[in-house]
């Protein structure tokens, strides 16, 4: 069976890079890493980076495998995982993903995305972003705690596609969206489903995964004392626990 990762905002494929590696010690090879476009693709021309644009793209993508696939997301990769099993439940066999506060009625966006989400703050601040240069990027992720290799990976291909996403998506998403989302969510068929919970998350708060879970009937992976990157942190640790819930569904 297919095992599909999907990441998040600003990010690339390298951030599954040690998870990955994991995984293949674990016997599991028929993984499939894709990049949303504008975050590590180039955006088609005229395309509009909006939460349901995305699950568009990410129902093409499944279709071409053509066989209910496992999907894996994080961060915004999560939020477009959330959407495709509420649009498209024919794909998936299961699928798990962090961030489960996004579904949460109490769920705030973070301030970052406040800014992003304001007019003209925005674009000083993806400006900001594009001026500071890739080796200013990469020691910004590596204190959010990336390796190295894998921060330097992802601060290269920050540039003017990936800002430009960043300001529509973040726009497309603001209030009500998410509450909207979650309805549909809740209100969707249910499937093998796993939240997987890292307790340090410091943009989606912890506590908020409980209910979401619950309503969801989905199976929990809590990883103590890891951050909003816990496939970076303890790849091992969620290697196992993604294996456990694969071989149970």
């Amino acid at each position: 069976m297919t095992k599909v990762f999907v990441h998040g905002n600003p990010e690339t494929t390298d951030v599954w890079r040690l998870l990955v590696a994991e995984l293949a010690d674990l016997g599991v090879s028929d993984i499939v890493l894709l990049s949303p476009p504008g975050f590590g693709a180039p955006s088609p021309h005229g395309f509009e980076a909006t939460p349901a644009a995305y699950i568009d793209w990410l129902v093409a993508e499944l279709e071409a495998i053509g066989e209910p696939v496992d999907l894996v997301g994080h961060d915004w990769g999560a939020g477009h995982t959330f959407g495709l099993a509420t649009a498209r439940p024919d794909l998936l066999r299961s699928y798990a993903a962090d961030c489960a506060g996004l579904m949460h009625p109490d769920y705030v966006w973070h301030d970052a995305a406040q800014g992003w989400q304001t007019p003209e703050l925005g674009e000083q601040m993806m400006d900001g972003m594009l001026e500071a240069g890739a080796a200013f990027l990469t020691e910004a992720y590596v204190g959010f705690g990336l390796p190295r290799d894998i921060a330097a990976a992802m601060a290269e291909a920050f540039n003017g596609d990936m800002a430009h996403c960043v300001l529509e998506l973040y726009r497309a998403a603001a209030p009500p969206h998410l509450a909207e989302a979650a309805e549909r969510l809740f209100a969707a068929p249910r499937l093998p489903a796993l939240m997987i919970v890292a307790t340090n998350d410091q943009y989606v708060p912890a506590e908020l995964a409980g209910p979401v879970a619950e309503r969801l009937n989905a199976a929990t992976l809590r990883l103590k004392d890891r951050g909003h990157w816990w496939m970076a942190e303890a790849p091992a640790e969620a290697a196992r626990g993604l294996v456990e819930f694969w071989n149970a569904v």
